[in-house]
């Protein structure tokens, strides 16, 4: 086995990216965005966060020869059933921007009382071998919150600046990346999928 491991990310969300690759320095992985190998995403048709998460994952791996990891995440807000779900990151249009879908939210939710604004980012996080001999790792995590009027803070990216945890007192945007890293629900994920590649994946099948 090489010194480096490397896992490549299917994501070229830079957020994304540096979120996730704080998670796993400490184990020596290079964790390398699609991007930079020239992969494209894939459209993503899945009905379910794990569905697409798997599809990412598996077209980044099978690109590069390489193991991958992916997600794919997004608000569900309790009073409007569950949207924008996995069509958070496309909820105004196939090319819109974060403050687009922002906007697009906050307008829909308009006239529902501050009781009643609820939601929860999901997350699910897969790793899949390129030659496919191991079984997929999957997991799936969720933080609550709620959704405010307004727009808080300036770190984070897509939905953070309104979605305010009450226990940290913060919207997602006003976290730092460690902070944010801590109780998020990429956060929550990726370190589950942390603990099942180093306990599942001999390190053969993940070394370069």
């Amino acid at each position: 086995m090489s010194a480096v491991t490397r896992i490549v990310l299917a994501s070229s969300n830079p957020g994304k990216i540096r979120e996730i690759a704080d998670l796993f320095a400490d184990l020596g992985i290079t964790v390398i965005p699609q991007s930079d190998l020239n992969i494209e995403s894939p459209a993503e048709t899945g009905v379910t966060f794990v569905e697409n998460a798997l599809i990412k994952a598996h077209y980044a791996a099978q690109q590069s020869g390489l193991p991958a990891m992916a997600d794919d995440s997004g608000i569900a807000v309790d009073a409007l059933d569950g949207n924008p779900g996995v069509y958070s990151a496309r909820y105004a249009g196939a090319n819109a921007t974060d403050e687009q879908n922002l906007d697009k939210l906050l307008d829909e939710m308009s006239d529902i009382t501050e009781a009643d604004r609820g939601a929860g980012f999901h997350c699910a996080a897969v790793l899949v071998c390129p030659d496919e001999t191991c079984e997929p790792l999957v997991v799936e995590a969720v933080w609550r919150g709620t959704v405010l009027r307004q727009r808080h803070g300036v770190g984070g990216f897509g939905y953070d600046p309104v979605f305010y945890d009450a226990a940290a007192g913060k919207t997602g945007a006003q976290m730092s990346r460690e902070e944010k890293n801590a109780v998020s629900h990429r956060g929550k994920a990726f370190r589950q999928l942390k603990i099942l590649l180093q306990d599942k994946l001999i390190p053969q099948q993940i070394s370069t």
